[in-house]
């Protein structure tokens, strides 16, 4: 299948946001989210009547409606890609979120599914709870409204099961990647699939980061209490939470791990790094760092190498998921080795290569001066 996207730059004349305000529009692009069979050009023919304008914003819009399945969801054939403009950088403060006492809480109006093994909450059905603009970052309408992944500063696409998470999935496991004793990042965390690997392989501890602190709240700290419990959440039995019961776990198994081994961390990268960096107790550096589909935008490389540099430890390694091009974006595997080579402080090397359709690279970084 033809790997396709379409590249444009537009400008409106005082570069301000434009965020539909229609009712009927919002809840329009609610059920076409949901509705597999619309078409794409049903999607282009609705993108070219109505006039969106940005500012800081690179968009990364789907010509067909998300569903709820993770596959389906990252299928690059069905993205395009369009650059707007960009007015000032905006950077998210980090802040760490607190695991709350009652998990029954977290897994509320939820309902869970299984991949490869783990529990995940259906994204479609989280949209629909928060499409009412009553959050406090409000990334949902204006994804929806927008037919876009990623608005930079704004949204970076953490409602979203990216295909390269799995293909480090599958690299960890066949490499027999070790967990135990060792302390691990998930870094871009979205969905957190790879921090919840990591944290089964029997992870001393398992930090998770995304830049909005949405995605964190209602996706990974949800995921995160599934797989610890089971995928139990201490159901009463209305039906809103589903699991396949051939697949439970006894509630007491991770509930430790939970409290004892996982935080949680929200905000720009930069931000983040220096969270950590001015706590109280010193920090334990990471014995590894996952991450996937962070090296989009060449922009962000040099946050990105920092909180590297500053948060992995002397011995560390990086396992980074990436296609070889975003296109439309700029970034990829190649002109991000490229940046890692000119710092020179990082060796990296491709461990993993996917030829099938768009390239895709796993590829290990670790301090030039590591043993």
């Amino acid at each position: 299948m033809a790997f396709q996207f379409n590249f444009s730059i537009e400008e409106d004349e005082e570069n301000e946001v434009e965020i539909f305000g229609d009712t009927m529009l919002q809840l329009g692009s609610i059920q076409a989210s949901l509705n597999p069979e619309r078409s794409t050009e049903d999607s282009k023919e609705f993108l070219s009547t109505e006039k969106v304008a940005y500012t800081e914003s690179l968009i990364v819009s789907e010509a067909t409606p998300r569903t709820a399945d993770p596959v389906a969801n990252c299928n690059p054939d069905k993205s395009q890609v369009h650059v707007l403009p960009k007015k000032q950088a905006c950077f998210k403060v980090a802040k760490e979120h607190n695991i709350p006492e009652d998990f029954r809480k977290v897994l509320e109006n939820k309902v869970l599914e299984v991949v490869r093994g783990l529990y995940y909450v259906n994204i479609s059905v989280v949209e629909m709870t928060l499409s009412d603009n009553s959050h406090e970052e409000d990334i949902v309408s204006k994804s929806i409204s927008s037919h876009s992944d990623l608005i930079t500063g704004i949204y970076e696409g953490g409602l979203k099961i990216w295909e390269c998470t799995f293909d480090l999935m599958d690299y960890l496991s066949e490499a027999e990647i070790q967990f135990v004793n060792k302390t691990v990042l998930d870094l871009g965390c979205g969905a957190g699939l790879l921090g919840i690997f990591a944290l089964k392989g029997n992870a001393e501890k398992v930090h998770f980061q995304d830049y909005n602190s949405t995605v964190i709240s209602e996706i990974t700290l949800p995921n995160v209490v599934a797989n610890c419990t089971g995928g139990d959440g201490d159901d009463d039995g209305d039906g809103r939470i589903s699991e396949p019961s051939s697949k439970r776990h006894k509630k007491a198994d991770f509930r430790p791990a939970l409290i004892y081994k996982c935080r949680f961390f929200s905000g720009e990268w930069t931000e983040f790094s220096q969270l950590m960096l001015s706590g109280r107790k010193p920090l334990s550096k990471y014995d590894l760092i996952l991450t996937s589909e962070t090296i989009y935008n060449p922009e962000y490389y040099s946050a990105l190498h920092d909180t590297i540099f500053k948060l992995l430890d002397k011995n560390g390694r990086v396992y980074l998921a990436s296609k070889a091009h975003y296109f439309g974006v700029g970034g990829g595997v190649h002109i991000f080795e490229k940046f890692i080579e000119e710092r020179n402080v990082f060796r990296s090397r491709t461990v993993k290569v996917h030829d099938e359709g768009l390239m895709r690279y796993i590829i290990e970084m670790s301090f030039k001066n590591s043993s």
